[in-house]
């Protein structure tokens, strides 16, 4: 059997959670707002992995699972709760497991943390916010190193021909 946990590329131990001191919004820097972005970025990052080639998101189950604008903090901690399993059955098609799973874990601290019940307009705002910037945010969380990316596209290379 498998594992969920793909290895960690050089230069991603560590999450880079400096994203957060570009942001001058006062909700941004609380944990509820950290964990809404986060979760933004996490949930954007797996749809668009779901999604595999296509260039169209919105096909992702996990997309047609989202009610932007509408999610309360019931619904995104149900989705959450959900990344463990949706990681496992799709740990063969899906790179970088691991970082998702660090990234679920650091969102779900937060949103533990801050205690809010309601998302409301700001916290609908950050989800779809890291949503919308999935790809970018999470490579600026986890940086890798440039040997890494290019052994990395090395490889993939050697794969697809």
């Amino acid at each position: 059997m498998g594992r969920i946990y793909e290895p960690i590329e050089s230069g991603g131990e560590q999450m880079n959670l400096d994203i957060f001191t570009k942001f001058h919004d006062p909700y941004m820097q609380t944990s509820a707002g950290q964990g809404a972005l986060l979760s933004g970025v996490l949930l954007g990052y797996m749809a668009v992995r779901q999604a595999g080639g296509e260039t169209d998101i919105s096909k992702s189950p996990l997309f047609k699972q989202i009610q932007f604008g509408r999610m309360d903090i019931a619904s995104l901690k149900r989705l959450l709760s959900r990344v463990p399993t949706l990681l496992a059955a799709y740990r063969e098609d899906m790179k970088y497991t691991g970082y998702m799973s660090q990234l679920s874990a650091a969102a779900m601290e937060l949103l533990l943390q801050s205690g809010e019940e309601d998302m409301g307009v700001n916290g609908n705002f950050a989800l779809a916010a890291g949503f919308l910037n999935a790809r970018q945010y999470f490579w600026d969380i986890f940086p890798v190193s440039k040997e890494a990316k290019d052994l990395k596209n090395e490889k993939d290379e050697k794969e697809e021909g």
